[in-house]
C-alpha cells in the first residue's frame, strides 16, 4: 500500500491506492483514493505513510512542505505564475518562472494560527460559514491574538459576530496577498479554498484560481 499524507494541525489529508477501512473515500482520481480526516482520527489509524508532510507527521518519511507544494501545484498551473498555500499555522507561496522553480517564502510567525483562529471565532460565536460573507471593510491585522481582541471588541459593541470575523477574514486575504507580492494571477492551495468569504476576498485584489487541498499530497507522490 502507498499512502501520502499532509498531516496540517487540524485535518490531515490523505491519498492512497488502497481502501482505508476506517475513512470514506471523498472521490479517486487516477487511480488514487482522496481522503480528509481530522488529525486525531488520523494519529489512531497509526498509518505508516510510504511520505509525508505537515506539523503532525512526525519524521515518518518527512519531506519539505515547499518542495511538496512545488511538485504538486507545477501540472495545474501557468509557467509564469504564484501559489499560495494558506493552512492554520502559516502562509507559504512559491512562484514559476517560464515553468521552473523561482522564489518563494514561508511564514510560521505573524500568519500562524489564520486557519486555526477562524475555527476557533466560528466555535465560540457559533456562527457557520456559510454565513461569512465579504465585507468591503478589513481588519488589517497579521497576529491571531489581536484579531481576536478586535473581534471582541466589535461585537461587545453590538457588531454581527459574523460581520466582525467577515472583516477579519477579509484582512487575512489581504495579507496573504501582499505577502505573495501582490501578484495579478494566484493559485490557491489548502482549507481556505472551501471558504468563500475569504475567496470572494482575495478577488478584489487579483484573479483566483482554486486547486483544492491535496496539492501538497500530490506532490509527495513520486511517479
Amino acid at each position: 500500500m502507498n499512502t501520502y499524507v499532509d498531516a496540517g494541525t487540524t485535518y490531515t489529508k490523505i491519498i492512497s491506492d488502497s481502501e482505508l477501512s476506517d475513512l470514506k473515500a471523498l472521490y479517486n482520481k487516477n487511480n488514487y483514493n482522496y481522503y480528509i480526516s481530522d488529525s486525531h482520527t488520523f494519529k489512531l489509524l497509526h498509518l505508516k505513510p510510504t511520505s509525508s508532510c505537515g506539523h503532525m507527521t512526525g519524521v515518518v518519511n518527512q519531506e519539505n512542505e515547499i518542495i511538496a507544494l512545488a511538485r504538486g501545484a507545477k501540472k495545474y498551473v501557468d509557467l509564469n505564475s504564484t501559489v499560495l498555500d494558506l493552512g492554520s499555522r502559516d502562509a507559504k507561496w512559491i512562484s514559476f518562472k517560464d515553468g521552473k522553480f523561482h522564489d518563494m517564502d514561508w511564514n510560521t510567525s505573524c500568519a500562524s494560527s489564520t486557519g486555526a483562529t477562524v475555527e476557533m471565532l466560528l466555535k465560540f460565536y457559533d456562527v457557520k460559514v456559510k454565513d461569512l460573507e465579504f465585507t468591503p471593510e478589513k481588519y488589517n491585522i497579521t497576529c491571531g491574538i489581536f484579531g481576536l481582541e478586535k473581534i471582541m471588541d466589535s461585537v461587545s459593541k453590538g457588531e454581527m459576530p459574523s460581520v466582525a470575523i467577515s472583516k477579519f477574514i477579509h484582512g487575512i486575504a489581504y495579507n496573504a496577498w501582499k505577502f505573495a507580492k501582490k501578484p495579478d494571477k494566484l493559485y490557491l492551495s489548502g482549507g481556505f479554498c472551501e471558504n468563500k468569504c475569504l475567496v470572494d476576498s482575495l478577488k478584489q485584489y487579483c484573479d483566483i484560481v482554486l486547486l483544492g487541498r491535496f496539492i501538497l499530497c500530490e506532490g509527495l507522490i513520486n511517479e
